[in-house]
């Protein structure tokens, strides 16, 4: 199997290096990413790397705690974190992460125990893959005590910042899955049916309004409430919209999370 990686971090001669060395020497498919908060988030629903490799330098902590805004990703899937450091970063790491389990790899870097860890890594992916065919399976009953179950929110908004900071005020509660397109939200509804959709009214190429039209004219989908996202600006228009389409409502953004939580509630419960 071969392995897509993920690199990033301040650090950037190593996270160089160590992209070199893997497409060179063993032809993983590798990302390189900025270390900041936006990029990371939009990289982790993009890419869906099965490892990510963290190259610490001069760091602090709010540059630490950017990288937290992997831990639902990571948490999801089959993903290994390998945080690359010294010392002292080390520390720093250990003292102001969010994330639940990481593998530190020493600077300067060895090349045999990092190929070692990622062969490691593959053997286990695969053969989960094969135990996945022949094993047991596991049911869960989803309508077993459904009026406790974490209700599911997809949110739809091409702003990056507006996703994470959508995704922080309601993690707590809900279950909440992030894109950035329509395109994008219709194909996790083919696969999975979201309790509520936060949508973003103006988006480039297919805005929130056509977004709904697809989504209420798809057989299966035509009762899923929708909430649209808008600014102060496009208030008008979305007035307008919400006589001519009926979605369940509109919030202002950047919304506070009482406002938020309390529609959302109003709505699903």
């Amino acid at each position: 199997m071969q392995l897509k990686v993920l690199v990033t971090g301040k650090n950037r001669k190593v996270a160089t290096d160590i992209c070199d060395h893997l497409e060179a020497d063993r032809g993983y498919v590798t990302t390189k990413c900025s270390p900041s908060k936006a990029a990371l988030f939009d990289i982790m629903i993009s890419e869906l790397p099965k490892v990510v490799i963290i190259c610490l330098g001069n760091e602090t902590a709010d540059t630490i705690q950017a990288y937290n805004v992997m831990r639902t990703a990571l948490k999801q899937g089959s993903i290994t974190t390998i945080v690359v450091t010294d010392d002292e970063n080390e520390k720093l790491f250990m003292k102001y992460t969010e994330l639940d389990r990481v593998f530190f790899l020493s600077r300067p870097v060895s090349l045999y125990a990092l190929y070692e860890k990622l062969s490691e890594i593959e053997q286990t992916l695969d053969q989960d893959r094969e135990n996945n065919l022949s094993s047991f399976r596991e049911f869960v009953n989803e309508n077993k005590d459904s009026r406790y179950k974490r209700k599911q929110i997809l949110v739809v908004d091409d702003d990056t910042e507006q996703l994470i900071h959508i995704k922080e005020q309601l993690e707590e509660f809900y279950d909440v899955t992030c894109v950035k397109t329509g395109e994008a939200a219709f194909r996790f509804l083919v696969n999975k049916r979201p309790d509520l959709i936060l949508l973003d009214y103006m988006m480039p190429i297919m805005d929130g309004p056509e977004v709904l039209k697809k989504i209420w004219e798809t057989k299966g989908w035509e009762d899923i409430p929708v909430i649209f996202l808008t600014g102060v600006s496009e208030k008008d228009k979305v007035l307008k919209t919400l006589s001519e389409l009926r979605p369940q409502g509109y919030l202002i953004k950047p919304s506070k999370k009482s406002e938020l939580v309390a529609k959302i509630i109003d709505v699903v419960g």
